[in-house]
């Protein structure tokens, strides 16, 4: 066993050196070679959060294992998802079991798993590195080969879900000084047509989350119109009042239908939202210090793509410190869906963080509709913490 600290240089370039579906390996060996590491594995999280697939790297000489599916729910894995603190047991053979979450800005990407015989706490702080710097290969790695998104899809996915799950972010929840955000959609039965994005610009992050109506590619194909009309302005430095036009003059050019949206500019270093709503439902707002959730009553436009002269409005909200942003789809409120308390549920998750109350609340939808949603469920939730000092 060598030892010593980790060499993220040589690491990197180690890396970069390997086929992009082997960054598993890569960690593998350097654990190998400093600490006599005898298994190591990554376990990475499916599209719904319900379970993980498993990567063994295999010694050398070996053969590798086929890929393992396991329930995320009761699991130590889940353990360290939701607290995001290294887990060390013994593994039953003399040796340590240590669990380390592999997360980049917030986004839980899975968990590296390592049994050695030997594990103090510079040991343990090592490996803690190594998980770290597994996360950021990934997300370089995973844009050049399908190994990690195939992976994620335990069930059959349908054309519709393929086009909805590649207009979403890479990355589901962020995290920096001055905000954390987290999303989270269940999709319908029958695709709805539900997409949520986000980007953080040097001063600015922008929000949106839209509702196409209908369902099925129908749907998809109809967000796809409005997600590409919404980033082709944001991209050329539109403010929300300018995206809200560009979806808008999209669908009436392409599109047969209509969709709902609700779009947000937060300036980072005062707290201010420019924002436009078309036709959402009103966000929920905790605020710091407040007992209750309330409704931010915006005025309300048309949705985007109805053909009749529209003006959209530009309408601003002052972010305090500690506030808490709920934006929800229609489908967390109907149907169903209706019977779930979601306010009680926003009070009771004050204190968790933004990636846990987004499960809690759609979780608690699929419960409340058996499992069977007749629209998507989607809902983002924006911490402000407060500008950078």
């Amino acid at each position: 066993m060598e030892g010593g600290d980790l060499e993220l240089g040589e690491l990197l370039a180690a890396a970069e050196a390997a086929p992009p579906g082997e960054s598993v390996g890569v960690i593998a060996h350097d654990l190998r070679k400093r600490f006599g590491a005898e298994r190591v594995s990554f376990l990475f999280v499916d599209l719904m959060g319900q379970r993980l697939l498993r990567l063994t790297a295999p010694a050398e000489g070996d053969r590798a294992d086929g890929a393992e599916r396991i329930g995320l729910e009761g699991t130590v894995y889940n353990t360290v998802l939701r607290r995001q603190r290294q887990h060390v047991e013994p593994d039953g053979q003399g040796g340590r079991r240590v669990i380390s979450p592999v997360t980049n800005r917030g986004d839980c990407i899975g968990v590296l798993e390592v049994t050695l015989q030997y594990a103090d706490d510079t040991v343990l702080g090592q490996i803690s590195d190594a998980a770290h710097a597994l996360a950021y290969i990934i997300v370089t790695d995973r844009r050049f080969t399908d190994l990690y998104h195939a992976g994620r899809r335990t069930t059959r996915t349908s054309l519709a879900a393929e086009i909805q799950h590649q207009l979403l972010p890479s990355a589901s929840c962020c995290e920096a000084p001055q905000f954390t955000l987290a999303a989270g959609l269940v999709p319908a039965d029958d695709i709805g047509g539900d997409t949520y994005d986000y980007t953080l610009d040097r001063d600015t992050l922008h929000l949106s989350i839209t509702d196409a109506m209908g369902h099925d590619t129908d749907s998809a194909l109809l967000a796809t119109l409005v997600m590409g009309a919404l980033r082709g302005a944001r991209r050329s430095g539109c403010d929300a009042l300018q995206q809200a036009q560009r979806a808008h003059d999209a669908l009436l050019a392409h599109g047969r239908g209509l969709a709902t949206g609700q779009l947000l500019c937060v300036r980072l270093e005062t707290g201010t939202c420019e924002l436009v709503n078309a036709g959402h439902p009103w966000p929920l707002r905790l605020r710091d210090g407040a007992a209750e959730v309330e409704e931010v009553k915006l005025a309300v436009n048309l949705p985007f793509g109805v053909a009749a002269p529209i003006s959209y409005e530009l309408q601003e909200l002052q972010l305090r410190p500690g506030d808490r942003l709920i934006l929800l789809t229609d489908g967390m409120q109907e149907r169903g869906a209706a019977a779930v308390d979601l306010a009680s549920l926003v009070r009771d998750t004050r204190s968790s963080h933004p990636r846990e109350a987004v499960r809690t609340l759609t979780a608690a939808v699929l419960d409340a509709c058996r499992g069977n949603l007749k629209d998507d469920a989607t809902a983002l939730i924006l911490d402000w913490h407060g500008p950078r000092r």
